[in-house]
């Protein structure tokens, strides 16, 4: 026989809670935090093996991607929660909002795996000699593609249902997106003909943006109005259908 959830009226009831519950289960993934920076890492190695002289860009490019792969583990929270667990059903029964679920996790995530990226962070700093402005719109930049990677990750989470075929999907997709593209080498050195398509991927676009704050990319000014349109649109549509999507799966069960 099928049951309602209650639904909590007020928006992002138990956020703050729930993000410190988030938060406390992260701590215990020792494993996971331990190799959080492995690909970024033998990535950075890369580079500076094939030209050192573009390390700087390449940091840039780790915080970027750093925080773009927080989504495949909010992907892989939600999952591991909803399927090994049916933990979401528990969680969501009580006053706790579908929203504040989905804000609570992804930011829980944040903020065990952000200090090795503000350690590299402080790294690009210093390698590329960033200007106060280069480091602010860096953060600013970095906050939108952890958003729309987070809202990406939920989302897609509710699509599986077996847990064994996330890890392969999952790591493809954020993999792809944030390496294949220009995050890690300079925005001149990919296919003049993909760089409308380089500049609508969120990773893609925000280091674009940084390496011409920075003066390593030369962009016009029809690129950097792509790039930054792109971003702020996809992020907000990005962020209020998880919203709303979140609602609509917990009214569902």
């Amino acid at each position: 026989m099928r049951t309602e959830t209650p639904i909590a009226t007020r928006p992002f009831r138990g956020l703050v809670a729930f993000f410190w519950t988030e938060t406390l289960v992260q701590l215990h993934e020792e494993l996971a935090m331990a190799t959080s920076m492995v690909v970024q890492g033998v990535l950075l190695v890369f580079v500076y093996i094939l030209n050192p002289a573009l390390i700087g860009v390449a940091l840039v490019g780790a915080v970027l991607f750093s925080v773009f792969s927080m989504g495949q583990r909010v992907l892989n929270e939600a999952a591991y929660i909803r399927i090994d667990h049916k933990a979401s059903e528990l969680y969501l029964a009580g006053p706790l909002s579908p929203e504040a679920y989905f804000v609570g996790m992804s930011a829980g995530v944040l903020a065990v795996y952000l200090p090795p990226v503000i350690v590299v962070g402080i790294l690009a700093v210093i390698v590329a000699h960033l200007t106060a402005a280069t480091v602010l719109l860096l953060a600013g930049l970095a906050a939108a593609v952890w958003l729309a990677s987070a809202s990406i990750g939920y989302v897609f989470s509710t699509a599986f249902k077996d847990n064994r075929a996330i890890w392969a999907y999952s790591s493809l997709f954020f993999n792809v997106f944030g390496v294949l593209p220009p995050v890690f080498y300079p925005f001149r050195l990919f296919p003049e003909a993909l760089h409308p398509i380089a500049l609508l991927m969120p990773p893609s676009a925000a280091a674009a943006l940084v390496q011409g704050a920075m003066g390593a990319a030369s962009l016009t000014r029809g690129e950097q109005t792509l790039a930054v349109a792109g971003l702020v649109v996809e992020t907000t549509v990005l962020f209020l259908f998880t919203i709303y999507w979140a609602r609509r799966t917990v009214r569902e069960r």
